[in-house]
């Protein structure tokens, strides 16, 4: 059964009866048959993710994926398509050898990756590992001239415990009925306490203070236990990739089980070794970061100026082939400029798709194209273009189908979306439509500056338990009819908000801080 829920404020409920938005079914049913009979999501998938492989910002994957793209985008008819510099992002880094095992008491190879932007170790090294175990600068102390040499290893702090829930979940109607009612008011609008930000601040200190002791002292290798189970295990943090950052002592991080192991040995008396190499190197001929940015221009002469941008994060972790995050967000949006090409329509306002660079390291690429082209988030001072952008509309939620949209607090928008949703509703489940904002999307860098700017619901499926920053992001994990969908729903949006006599509304601006 077919339901959908929509949080609409009071004031805006009266304003849907003499609001009907013109809306072309005619277009919308070009759209859903190009989309759901001649779809490239495959092709698409397999060239982003199998073919480019991880794509790291500035690695060599992202550039064969960001030419992949420009190539591609052009074929489909496309105008100005380029890979555009947003500014200076900083070495490209890449990964030629990573190996790790147990070598005593017995041989057992470990599941591992490098952390991002390490340095190589000193050939294959070898040795007894050292547990690393303080909080305290007198804990350090201990370990003072000892470690020349060493393999360390760190536990990990998740829970490794069995789960009793499913890995892959869609939205019940329930969850999503609770997610359409407006948040529950929090204190200074953040789920941590002033006390518990403190101590998130303290031991993020602690944990770079041991990093710089550990260099300091000479060791060789770190051994890093991260959260995960199963096999997969979650990888994020890198290393530095500015240009001047400084040397540090290569490390691997490793599936908990791995790190558990040899903890529990050791601390029974057994003497444990492991045998491990990295190989790794810098790409810094280019220190650039770069989005790829291509346009379908506008038809209507005095709206064709105008603009409607979608959007997701090209750039991927390195555990894996990056599939769920954010392939899909860039598979789904490539696909739906090709079904808006395909279809022969014409839209009035230029849509320009964009596919960033950067994300995972701090949303780079959009926060500095939106600097670049629309406003200074730090200032406040707007450029011409800001007043041309109707709406910027994202995918990085893994692979999950849509669900509904998040209005990102702007109210006025919600009853135009909802009619918006009618011609495709046939394609959702319990449709749902929420006044709440969601973050860590390149939405946020339009919002940030008064643009409209916004995030899709998604069906998690495996993305927080399996994929999200994982070793297991691979192309099987990848829903391909969820995909197909997406794109349809996509480029039905994008085509309503060119063909609209107005702009959609916007929020106040923000007050610079």
């Amino acid at each position: 059964m077919k339901k959908s829920f929509l949080f609409i404020p009071a004031l805006f409920a009266a304003s849907i009866a003499f609001s009907q938005e013109k809306i072309d079914l005619q277009a919308i049913e070009k759209i859903k048959k190009e989309g759901l009979e001649n779809s490239q999501v495959n092709k698409i998938a397999f060239e982003l993710v199998d073919k480019a492989g991880p794509r790291l910002s500035n690695s060599e994957g992202y550039k064969r994926a960001t030419d992949y793209a420009v190539e591609q985008l052009t074929a489909w008819g496309l105008e100005n398509a380029k890979t555009e510099a947003w500014g200076e992002f900083g070495r490209g880094w890449e990964m030629e050898k990573s190996y790790v095992a147990m070598t005593k008491p017995y041989y057992m190879p470990f599941i591992a990756i490098p952390k991002a932007w390490t340095e190589s170790t000193n050939g294959e090294v070898s040795g007894k590992v050292v547990f690393i175990e303080a909080t305290t600068e007198e804990d350090l102390a201990k370990y003072k001239g000892k470690l020349k040499g060493a393999i360390i290893a760190i536990k990990p702090s998740g829970d490794q415990s069995p789960t009793f829930e499913a890995d892959a979940t869609r939205f019940t109607e329930e969850e999503l009925n609770a997610m359409a009612e407006p948040p529950a008011e929090r204190a200074g609008g953040s789920r941590f306490t002033p006390e518990q930000m403190q101590a998130l601040r303290a031991a993020r200190a602690f944990s770079m203070r041991i990093s710089e002791f550990l260099n300091e002292e000479g060791a060789a290798l770190i051994i890093k236990g991260v959260n995960g189970r199963h096999g997969t295990l979650f990888t994020s943090s890198p290393r530095g990739y500015l240009k001047d950052t400084p040397v540090g002592v290569p490390e691997l991080e490793t599936a908990p089980e791995n790190v558990n192991l040899l903890a529990r040995l050791v601390e029974n008396g057994v003497d444990v070794e492991v045998e491990a190499e990295i190989k790794s190197r810098y790409l810094t001929d280019d220190l650039q970061g770069y989005n790829v940015i291509a346009e379908i221009p506008g038809t209507d002469p005095s709206l064709k100026s105008e603009l409607v941008m979608l959007g997701g994060h090209l750039d991927s972790w390195h555990g894996a082939n990056g599939a769920t995050d954010n392939a899909a967000g860039c598979i789904v949006m490539m696909e739906a400029v090709r079904i808006l090409k395909a279809t022969g329509l014409q839209p009035k306002r230029t849509i320009r798709i964009a596919l960033w660079g950067g994300e995972e390291q701090g949303l780079h690429g959009s926060r500095n194209y939106v600097q670049n082209h629309f406003a200074d988030r730090a200032s406040m001072e707007l450029k011409p273009d800001h007043e041309k952008l109707s709406a910027y509309y994202n995918i990085d939620n893994g692979t999950g189908k849509i669900r509904g949209i998040y209005l990102q607090g702007n109210e006025a928008v919600g009853p135009i979306f909802d009619q918006w949703f009618k011609p495709v509703d046939d394609l959702i489940e319990n449709r749902t439509i929420t006044i709440r904002d969601t973050g860590g999307t390149d939405h946020q860098s339009f919002d940030a500056v008064g643009l409209p700017g916004f995030q899709f619901i998604q069906d998690p499926i495996e993305y927080r338990t399996r994929t999200h920053h994982t070793n297991m992001d691979n192309f099987e994990r990848l829903e391909l009819d969820d995909l197909r969908q997406m794109a349809v729903i996509v480029a039905s949006f994008v085509y309503n908000t060119a063909q609209r006599d107005e702009k959609l509304p916007r929020e106040e601006l923000p007050k610079v801080n």
